[in-house]
């Protein structure tokens, strides 16, 4: 698959090394000499310094034999135009942007986003898509990670696993006997940074990390039976006020009284405003970094402090200095992988990668075969799936018994008319299956053949 890529920030470094290591014919535009220079030096993709908006640029880069063209710049407009001359002048048959300003978003896309107006097939709007990822944290107090499929009825956990987990030691095909009831499949497990399948027989250790595939209905006890048994917070404090953490209170006001926000933002202007289409919160205009600021918004008194600047220090200190105010839990964004590492040191609780997420939504618009969603996790080296099964994917009518799956891919869940199978050996695949699976990104695209959409797919 031959992908253009204008962009080459964070975002666009982390789709092009996903899609390159996978065999992708990757192209990457940006104007930057220095980030061509770091692309040409760490990935195989061809780099092109110039604007992706420009015809000669995209020309220079065939984007008449293109694929699909991802347009990640830092301008929303810019992107629009990428998708515009790569679509009018070069028929690239499918684009996607980003867009942030919630301007363009709140007005129907269907008016503005199709082939009369600006054809952009798909839109990713990062803000929304971490707002959202906030919120599954927030109802999941346990987890590091988590994600939906099958429309909210599976879920994706990720666990670490601590000292006082009751399971340690067990192996995990005897979880089944010890719990027949339950339906939740360790899919995947990081220990010390390496991220594998885990046989039957293996068991987990303090330290890991397990990736668990469980009914939504079931998530909340699976934690507890992994040694999580922290209760969702209901007084919060969030810090920092622009689109994330506007949406993330505007959702939690929508559940009434069920939770106490404070919301700390240092600009008076967007105070002002949060104050205006705020009726449940109380906004607080200052610092996050004024230990008075905490106090004033009762950091002693919460549950839960989290904090959604678009900055990756200010985030972590403020993080630091709540937990000295006596609030017990923080969760944070965090960009910076380095600083990814923090999570869980000095008694930081957990962090949200916000280039992680958006990667992971484009990624599910770029797979081929009916892949349906897609979940990086442990910064790309393994994907949380969500496939459909048609008649021409080769595991259709077939039992799991008889599927020779890859080593490094595990079925997690079925999802079948609503209702949610747990694989096992017996268990027919059958044409329309929703499979929620796990698998190595080395084996992504032996996961793609699972669900090809024509015999020709090779």
């Amino acid at each position: 698959m031959k992908v253009i890529i204008c962009g080459a920030g964070q975002v666009g470094f982390s789709i092009a090394r996903h899609l390159a290591g996978e065999g992708n014919d990757v192209t990457v535009i940006d104007r930057s000499p220095e980030l061509m220079e770091r692309i040409q030096d760490t990935l195989d993709v061809r780099p092109i310094v110039g604007h992706g908006s420009h015809p000669d640029v995209l020309a220079k880069a065939d984007a008449e034999d293109a694929d699909i063209l991802i347009a990640v710049t830092a301008s929303d407009e810019v992107n629009m135009v990428i998708c515009q001359v790569a679509r009018t002048l070069f028929n690239i048959t499918k684009t996607i942007a980003r867009v942030r300003d919630r301007n363009y978003l709140e007005r129907s896309r269907y008016e503005l986003f199709n082939n009369r107006g600006i054809p952009i097939d798909i839109i990713i709007s990062p803000e929304s898509e971490v707002a959202e990822s906030v919120l599954r944290r927030l109802s999941l107090p346990g987890a590091f990670d988590a994600a939906n499929f099958f429309s909210t009825r599976v879920q994706m956990i990720g666990i670490n696993i601590e000292e006082d987990c009751p399971v340690i030691d067990t192996p995990l095909n005897q979880l089944t006997d010890l719990f027949p009831d339950l339906n939740a499949t360790v899919v995947g497990i990081n220990r010390n940074g390496n991220l594998y399948v885990p046989r039957t027989n293996d068991t987990l250790e303090v330290g890991d990390e397990a990736f668990v595939i469980s009914a939504t209905s079931d998530t909340v006890r699976t934690l507890k039976i992994f040694g999580h048994a922290e209760k969702e917070a209901r007084r919060i404090i969030i810090v920092g006020g622009g689109n994330i953490g506007e949406q993330v209170a505007k959702k939690l006001e929508m559940h009434g009284n069920r939770y106490n926000v404070s919301i700390i933002e240092t600009d008076d202007a967007r105070a002002e405003h949060l104050a205006d289409v705020l009726s449940r919160t109380i906004v607080l205009n200052g610092s996050g970094l004024a230990p008075e600021m905490l106090r004033e918004a009762g950091a002693e008194q919460s549950e839960l402090l989290v904090a959604l600047t678009n900055d990756d220090q200010v985030n972590i200190l403020t993080s630091m200095l709540a937990l000295q105010e006596g609030c017990p839990r923080t969760l944070s964004l965090i960009n910076d992988n380095v600083f990814q590492r923090l999570a869980g040191q000095f008694g930081m609780d957990t962090a949200v990668n916000p280039r992680a997420v958006t990667v992971s939504s484009i990624l599910s618009h770029v797979r081929r075969g009916r892949i349906l969603k897609v979940h990086a996790i442990a910064d790309g080296l393994g994907e949380i799936v969500e496939a459909e099964v048609l008649d021409t994917s080769p595991i259709a009518g077939s039992r799991l018994r008889d599927i020779e799956l890859p080593a490094g891919i595990r079925f997690g869940a079925i999802g079948r008319d609503g209702d949610i199978i747990m694989p096992r050996g017996n268990t027919e695949i059958l044409v329309g299956d929703h499979i929620i699976l796990f698998a190595m990104s080395d084996e992504v695209d032996d996961m793609e053949k699972l669900f090809r959409v024509s015999v020709e797919y090779i």
